[in-house]
């Protein structure tokens, strides 16, 4: 069976949990199919020397010669949200022709294809009505309705509409639509999308790569000079609009008065970061830290670093998700602490004893939460012992990437027949 698939980002550029796509390619390569990824040449957060390097070695194979990367010349990423729509339009029309027209495309039996951008979901559902071909969709955020939480789009509004009519599209034509949670499946069922199309597959965590790592091992104590005496809450993830930072940095500068032993670490980037920095700069708040993304390798010691983690968004911005960081945090043996919309994310928290969760934007119970561990120690580690069994008993890597080998080898099994 040969798969192909397309992404905007790839190593050595920084994404969002780039294991999960790496390890379930591994698992197609294990499960004796073949992969064809399609990427653009990287520019995105590295030097100039790896750009050429890169452009240069537009080939790469791995597993046994079963995952092959293909990388595409394109423009430089660049900040202007005109620029970067621009590029993605292009980069979609040589998808396109690359799976419709070429031999690599004509070859392929399967499209699988995640969420982000959405207009890559998009193109691949137009691949699939000119090959006829199976199509898998992986949605890991719901567009429009994440644009609206963010504020960078209005119900109802032109941007709203232009991504209703890309999201509707891309379901139609998806022959199953691979789902983070519950809430994201009763979202686009209530969107006409039948249920028998969808199957829900949490996003999992490779429970023998996150573990916890005891503070007096942690390397990331000395290497960026924090003390290991302190209390510490952290945040491991993207630095954005949707994250509500400056609740949070308002929160730090609230206990900077009264607690000089409660500190906050922010590892990560994203695009407020340079307001966060400033912000931190201007307020004098010594008890926040800012640590820069860490390699994969370190992802242990990233998620030990706390004696609790954070998950937290705006209001409005996370009603049907949860964010994968929530299973590393458990695997780690750390509580979750979750300012976050109600929603799934709620029940699984306080069913399995695994952290406290406040209702997004409710900044004096998300500051009451925080004290509650600081004053009861016990909690962490109680709270950190339970999420650890939730991981085990439920979000495995071989639980998850089986999953998905499944789903493709139903869907390809269909069209055989």
């Amino acid at each position: 069976m040969k798969i192909i698939t397309f992404a905007s980002y790839y190593f050595p550029e920084s994404v969002a949990s780039p294991y999960l796509g790496e390890q379930l390619r591994e698992a197609i390569a294990a499960a004796d199919m073949k992969l064809d990824l399609f990427v653009p040449i990287p520019t995105r957060g590295i030097t100039e020397e790896q750009r050429i390097e890169y452009s240069r070695r537009r080939v790469d194979r791995k597993y046994n010669d079963k995952i092959t990367i293909h990388r595409i010349p394109l423009l430089k990423e660049h900040k202007n949200p005109l620029q970067r729509a621009f590029r993605y339009f292009i980069q979609c029309v040589k998808y396109y022709f690359i799976g419709s027209f070429s031999k690599v495309g004509r070859e392929a039996d399967l499209l699988l294809v995640s969420s982000t951008p959405p207009i890559l979901g998009a193109t691949t559902a137009l691949i699939k009505k000119h090959r006829d071909i199976p199509f898998v969709y992986d949605l890991q955020d719901i567009f429009p309705d994440s644009l609206v939480g963010t504020g960078l789009a209005k119900k109802g509004g032109l941007l709203w509409k232009i991504g209703r009519v890309i999201e509707n599209f891309t379901y139609k034509h998806a022959d199953k639509i691979i789902v983070i949670s519950e809430d994201f499946k009763k979202n686009i069922m209530a969107k006409g999308v039948p249920e028998d199309k969808i199957v829900v597959i949490y996003n999992w965590v490779d429970q023998n790569k996150v573990v916890d790592v005891p503070r007096e091992e942690n390397k990331l104590f000395d290497a960026y000079g924090l003390d290991r005496s302190k209390f510490y809450i952290t945040y491991n993830g993207n630095i954005g609009l949707t994250q509500n930072m400056d609740m949070l940095l308002d929160v730090a500068k609230e206990l900077q008065e009264e607690y000089e032993d409660i500190h906050f670490v922010l590892v990560g980037n994203g695009a407020y970061l340079d307001e966060v920095k400033r912000k931190v700069a201007d307020q004098q708040l010594e008890n926040v830290h800012l640590l820069p993304f860490q390699p994969y390798e370190d992802i242990s010691h990233v998620f030990s670093l706390g004696d609790a983690s954070l998950v937290i968004s705006k209001p409005g911005v996370g009603a049907n998700s949860v964010p994968s960081k929530t299973w590393s945090i458990m695997s780690a043996s750390r509580p979750v602490l979750a300012n976050f919309d109600e929603n799934e994310l709620k029940t699984i928290i306080e069913n399995n004893h695994c952290g406290i969760f406040t209702k997004a934007g409710d900044k004096d119970a998300f500051k009451e939460s925080i004290l509650t561990l600081y004053n009861h120690r016990e909690l962490c580690q109680e709270y950190g012992r339970n999420g650890r069994k939730f991981v085990l008993d439920n979000l495995t890597r071989e639980v998850g990437t089986q999953k998905y080998v499944d789903v493709i080898k139903e869907v390809c099994g269909k069209k055989a027949k």
